[in-house]
């Protein structure tokens, strides 16, 4: 029989780690404004994969960020449900929110893939310039 400091346990790891996406989102902003303001209208080739790499994170980002507020919200719920004593729908909504979880966790796994993709385009600049 799970109690209620089950899915309690969750809480400060699902704040941080949204904290963290959230800390990725701006410095990926802040690269994006720089990116604009070096490059003006005359975008290199560089420029133009860095801006596809770009992209793809920022969707990346978004959506580790919407995992990780719906595992909370899940994780939320089931604390609920379980205060409530209704223990079949809070163990329920907690697994649903571990899923949750993980899944946003898995996203931000390739978010870092790309990442480092990001960084090897850069030191291909610093090679050939």
């Amino acid at each position: 029989m799970m109690d209620l400091t089950t899915p309690a346990l969750l809480f400060p790891a699902i704040s941080l780690l949204l904290l963290a996406y959230t800390n990725r989102f701006l410095v990926l902003a802040q690269l994006i404004r720089e990116l604009n303001q070096r490059e003006g209208d005359n975008v290199r080739d560089l420029a133009k994969r860095q801006i596809s790499n770009l992209r793809k994170r920022i969707v990346l980002i978004k959506t580790m960020q919407a995992f990780g507020v719906l595992s909370f919200v899940l994780c939320t719920a089931a604390m609920f449900c379980l205060f409530m004593l209704w223990q079949i729908a809070g163990q329920l909504l907690f697994v649903v929110s571990l899923i949750s979880l993980l899944i946003s966790l898995l996203y931000s796994l390739y978010e870092i893939q790309i990442s480092c993709d990001a960084i090897n385009i850069e030191l291909e600049s610093l090679q050939n310039g």
